[in-house]
């Protein structure tokens, strides 16, 4: 029992499962296809292009955070990811008191945490690495 306890890939793998298919259902999914309202709110951004933009943040979410779950491509997801995130907090919640911008800097600091320490043992990661 001491050893479930204290054993960080499990932690890892919990983080990641819950996060990643939170991110994915409860915010990427409901951006895909983006809605007129979210592309308007891209380009008021400053984006180029916004369409382009507002897909790239729905598959990133969406994704993304499938990818984070699965423990696929962590590192890399969780970069496009964490990009979506500091959009979102220093963007569309730059005005934003801290409550409205909590959120996204939670899963940007989940993102941070994939993109250093990577997904561990109980990932598809690990699995295709063999390591």
């Amino acid at each position: 029992m001491k050893r479930l306890i204290h054993n960080p890939d499990l932690g890892l793998l919990i983080l990641r499962a819950f996060a990643g298919l939170s991110m994915a259902f409860a915010h990427g999914l409901n951006k895909l296809p983006p809605a007129d309202g979210f592309v308007n709110a891209v380009g008021q951004m400053g984006f180029p292009l916004p369409i382009v933009f507002a897909w790239s943040a729905g598959l990133s979410e969406f994704l993304g955070g499938l990818l984070i779950a699965v423990g696929l491509f962590t590192r890399h997801a969780s970069l496009f990811l964490g990009f979506t995130m500091v959009v979102a907090a220093f963007g569309a919640h730059a005005a934003d008191p801290f409550g409205k911008k909590e959120l996204s800097l939670i899963y940007l600091a989940i993102c941070a945490l994939m993109i250093f320490q990577g997904a561990g043992r109980f990932s598809l990661d690990r699995m295709l690495r063999k390591v």
